[in-house]
Protein backbone atom coordinates (compact mmCIF):
# COMPACT_ATOMS: atom_id res chain seq x y z
CA UNK A 1 0.00 0.00 0.00
CA UNK A 2 1.36 3.44 -1.00
CA UNK A 3 2.24 6.14 1.51
CA UNK A 4 -0.65 8.33 0.33
CA UNK A 5 -3.20 5.57 0.97
CA UNK A 6 -1.70 4.88 4.38
CA UNK A 7 -1.96 8.57 5.23
CA UNK A 8 -5.61 8.67 4.14
CA UNK A 9 -6.50 5.59 6.17
CA UNK A 10 -4.83 7.10 9.23
CA UNK A 11 -6.67 10.37 8.73
CA UNK A 12 -10.00 8.54 8.35
CA UNK A 13 -9.59 7.30 11.90
CA UNK A 14 -9.71 10.92 13.10
CA UNK A 15 -12.80 11.97 11.13
CA UNK A 16 -15.93 12.19 13.26
CA UNK A 17 -18.15 11.78 10.18
CA UNK A 18 -16.76 8.34 9.24
CA UNK A 19 -17.82 5.01 10.74
CA UNK A 20 -15.98 1.83 9.87
CA UNK A 21 -17.16 -1.77 10.01
CA UNK A 22 -18.83 -1.82 13.46
CA UNK A 23 -22.62 -1.24 13.52
CA UNK A 24 -22.66 1.50 16.14
CA UNK A 25 -25.75 3.46 15.03
CA UNK A 26 -28.19 0.81 13.79
CA UNK A 27 -31.72 2.11 14.33
CA UNK A 28 -30.36 5.26 15.97
CA UNK A 29 -28.72 7.31 13.21
CA UNK A 30 -31.06 10.25 13.70
CA UNK A 31 -30.89 10.17 17.50
CA UNK A 32 -27.19 9.36 17.99
CA UNK A 33 -25.48 11.10 15.10
CA UNK A 34 -27.65 13.59 13.21
CA UNK A 35 -29.59 14.77 16.28
CA UNK A 36 -32.79 15.34 14.30
CA UNK A 37 -35.71 13.45 12.75
CA UNK A 38 -34.94 14.30 9.14
CA UNK A 39 -35.18 11.70 6.34
CA UNK A 40 -32.14 9.46 5.83
CA UNK A 41 -30.76 9.02 2.31
CA UNK A 42 -28.03 6.50 1.37
CA UNK A 43 -25.62 6.55 -1.55
CA UNK A 44 -24.37 3.02 -2.22
CA UNK A 45 -20.90 2.60 -3.70
CA UNK A 46 -20.33 6.31 -3.14
CA UNK A 47 -16.65 6.31 -4.15
CA UNK A 48 -15.23 9.77 -3.49
CA UNK A 49 -18.59 10.92 -2.15
CA UNK A 50 -19.21 13.51 -4.83
CA UNK A 51 -22.93 12.78 -5.05
CA UNK A 52 -23.31 12.49 -1.30
CA UNK A 53 -21.62 15.86 -0.73
CA UNK A 54 -23.67 17.58 -3.43
CA UNK A 55 -26.96 16.12 -2.21
CA UNK A 56 -26.19 17.15 1.38
CA UNK A 57 -25.65 20.73 0.19
CA UNK A 58 -28.82 20.71 -1.94
CA UNK A 59 -31.00 19.33 0.86
CA UNK A 60 -29.97 20.57 4.32
CA UNK A 61 -33.31 19.22 5.62
CA UNK A 62 -32.25 15.63 4.88
CA UNK A 63 -29.46 13.41 6.26
CA UNK A 64 -27.06 11.66 3.86
CA UNK A 65 -24.81 8.64 4.35
CA UNK A 66 -22.30 7.61 1.70
CA UNK A 67 -21.40 3.93 1.76
CA UNK A 68 -18.34 2.28 0.23
CA UNK A 69 -15.74 -0.28 1.28
CA UNK A 70 -12.85 1.72 -0.22
CA UNK A 71 -11.51 3.90 2.58
CA UNK A 72 -9.07 5.79 0.38
CA UNK A 73 -12.01 6.92 -1.77
CA UNK A 74 -14.35 7.81 1.09
CA UNK A 75 -11.56 9.97 2.49
CA UNK A 76 -12.16 12.65 -0.15
CA UNK A 77 -15.85 13.19 0.60
CA UNK A 78 -15.36 12.86 4.34
CA UNK A 79 -12.55 15.41 4.34
CA UNK A 80 -14.73 17.86 2.40
CA UNK A 81 -17.46 17.34 4.98
CA UNK A 82 -15.06 18.04 7.83
CA UNK A 83 -13.52 21.11 6.16
CA UNK A 84 -16.89 22.61 5.20
CA UNK A 85 -18.67 21.54 8.40
CA UNK A 86 -21.44 19.70 6.54
CA UNK A 87 -23.41 18.40 9.51
CA UNK A 88 -26.10 16.45 7.62
CA UNK A 89 -23.64 13.99 6.08
CA UNK A 90 -21.71 10.91 7.18
CA UNK A 91 -19.78 8.03 5.59
CA UNK A 92 -19.90 4.34 6.36
CA UNK A 93 -17.09 2.02 5.26
CA UNK A 94 -18.72 -1.37 4.79
CA UNK A 95 -19.65 -3.85 2.07
CA UNK A 96 -23.12 -3.24 0.63
CA UNK A 97 -24.02 -6.79 1.70
CA UNK A 98 -23.80 -5.58 5.32
CA UNK A 99 -26.56 -2.97 5.08
CA UNK A 100 -28.93 -4.81 7.39
CA UNK A 101 -26.27 -4.90 10.09
CA UNK A 102 -26.21 -1.09 10.13
CA UNK A 103 -29.82 -0.03 9.47
CA UNK A 104 -33.11 -1.13 11.00
CA UNK A 105 -36.25 -1.93 9.06
CA UNK A 106 -37.95 1.25 7.80
CA UNK A 107 -35.04 3.46 8.89
CA UNK A 108 -34.11 4.77 5.42
CA UNK A 109 -36.15 7.05 3.16
CA UNK A 110 -34.20 6.97 -0.08
CA UNK A 111 -31.35 5.11 -1.80
CA UNK A 112 -29.09 6.31 -4.61
CA UNK A 113 -26.99 3.86 -6.63
CA UNK A 114 -24.61 5.93 -8.73
CA UNK A 115 -22.45 4.32 -11.42
CA UNK A 116 -21.92 0.96 -9.73
CA UNK A 117 -19.76 -1.80 -11.18
CA UNK A 118 -22.21 -3.34 -13.70
CA UNK A 119 -20.81 -6.85 -13.18
CA UNK A 120 -21.62 -7.74 -16.82
CA UNK A 121 -20.56 -11.39 -16.67
CA UNK A 122 -23.47 -13.79 -16.18
CA UNK A 123 -21.46 -15.55 -13.49
CA UNK A 124 -21.37 -12.31 -11.47
CA UNK A 125 -25.08 -11.49 -11.66
CA UNK A 126 -25.45 -11.98 -7.90
CA UNK A 127 -23.07 -9.05 -7.35
CA UNK A 128 -25.14 -6.55 -9.33
CA UNK A 129 -26.61 -3.99 -6.96
CA UNK A 130 -30.09 -4.49 -8.43
CA UNK A 131 -30.04 -8.28 -8.11
CA UNK A 132 -32.85 -9.82 -6.03
CA UNK A 133 -30.87 -10.24 -2.80
CA UNK A 134 -29.89 -6.56 -2.80
CA UNK A 135 -33.42 -5.45 -3.68
CA UNK A 136 -34.69 -7.52 -0.76
CA UNK A 137 -32.29 -5.68 1.57
CA UNK A 138 -33.33 -2.29 0.25
CA UNK A 139 -37.00 -3.15 0.75
CA UNK A 140 -36.37 -4.09 4.39
CA UNK A 141 -34.47 -0.96 5.40
CA UNK A 142 -36.58 1.46 3.34
CA UNK A 143 -39.79 3.01 4.58
CA UNK A 144 -42.92 1.81 2.73
CA UNK A 145 -42.83 4.70 0.24
CA UNK A 146 -39.02 4.77 0.03
CA UNK A 147 -37.46 5.45 -3.36
CA UNK A 148 -34.48 3.88 -5.14
CA UNK A 149 -32.54 5.75 -7.84
CA UNK A 150 -30.10 4.12 -10.26
CA UNK A 151 -27.81 6.22 -12.44
CA UNK A 152 -25.49 4.30 -14.76
CA UNK A 153 -23.58 4.59 -18.01
CA UNK A 154 -24.02 0.85 -18.55
CA UNK A 155 -26.93 0.09 -20.87
CA UNK A 156 -26.92 -3.58 -19.87
CA UNK A 157 -27.35 -2.83 -16.16
CA UNK A 158 -30.12 -0.36 -16.94
CA UNK A 159 -32.02 -2.92 -19.05
CA UNK A 160 -31.39 -5.60 -16.43
CA UNK A 161 -32.83 -3.37 -13.70
CA UNK A 162 -35.89 -2.55 -15.78
CA UNK A 163 -36.47 -6.27 -16.23
CA UNK A 164 -36.16 -6.78 -12.48
CA UNK A 165 -38.77 -4.12 -11.77
CA UNK A 166 -41.17 -5.91 -14.13
CA UNK A 167 -40.35 -9.34 -12.72
CA UNK A 168 -40.96 -8.18 -9.14
CA UNK A 169 -43.88 -5.84 -9.99
CA UNK A 170 -42.08 -2.79 -8.61
CA UNK A 171 -43.45 0.70 -9.13
CA UNK A 172 -41.29 2.50 -11.73
CA UNK A 173 -41.76 6.23 -11.28
CA UNK A 174 -39.61 7.32 -14.22
CA UNK A 175 -36.84 5.95 -16.39
CA UNK A 176 -34.79 6.91 -19.43
CA UNK A 177 -31.88 5.62 -21.46
CA UNK A 178 -30.67 9.18 -22.16
CA UNK A 179 -31.09 11.33 -19.06
CA UNK A 180 -29.64 14.55 -20.43
CA UNK A 181 -32.23 14.71 -23.21
CA UNK A 182 -35.18 14.56 -20.83
CA UNK A 183 -37.36 17.61 -20.14
CA UNK A 184 -37.62 16.58 -16.49
CA UNK A 185 -33.83 16.71 -15.95
CA UNK A 186 -33.23 18.89 -12.86
CA UNK A 187 -30.30 20.18 -10.81
CA UNK A 188 -30.18 17.07 -8.62
CA UNK A 189 -30.10 14.63 -11.53
CA UNK A 190 -27.51 16.88 -13.19
CA UNK A 191 -24.99 16.33 -10.37
CA UNK A 192 -22.00 14.65 -12.01
CA UNK A 193 -19.33 12.45 -10.51
CA UNK A 194 -15.83 12.42 -11.97
CA UNK A 195 -16.63 9.22 -13.85
CA UNK A 196 -19.88 10.61 -15.21
CA UNK A 197 -18.07 13.65 -16.61
CA UNK A 198 -15.61 11.33 -18.35
CA UNK A 199 -18.46 9.27 -19.84
CA UNK A 200 -20.31 12.36 -21.04
CA UNK A 201 -17.16 13.87 -22.56
CA UNK A 202 -16.91 10.67 -24.62
CA UNK A 203 -20.50 11.10 -25.78
CA UNK A 204 -21.87 8.22 -23.68
CA UNK A 205 -25.56 8.25 -22.81
CA UNK A 206 -26.52 8.17 -19.13
CA UNK A 207 -29.32 5.85 -17.99
CA UNK A 208 -31.59 6.58 -15.05
CA UNK A 209 -34.39 4.72 -13.31
CA UNK A 210 -36.39 5.65 -10.21
CA UNK A 211 -38.61 3.09 -8.53
CA UNK A 212 -40.17 2.03 -5.24
CA UNK A 213 -41.45 -1.20 -3.73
Amino acid sequence: MGKDKLRRFAELETFTNVFQLNPVHKGKWNVDYFKNNNPIVLELGCGRGEYTVSLAKFFPQKNFIGIDIKGARIWRGAKTGMEENISNMAFLRIEIEQLEEHFNENEVDEIWITFPDPQPQISRERKRLTYNRFLDMYKKILKPEGIVHLKTDNDGLYEYTLEKTKELSLNVIKHTSDLYKEEWLDDVLSIQTTYEKIYRDKGKNINYIQFKF
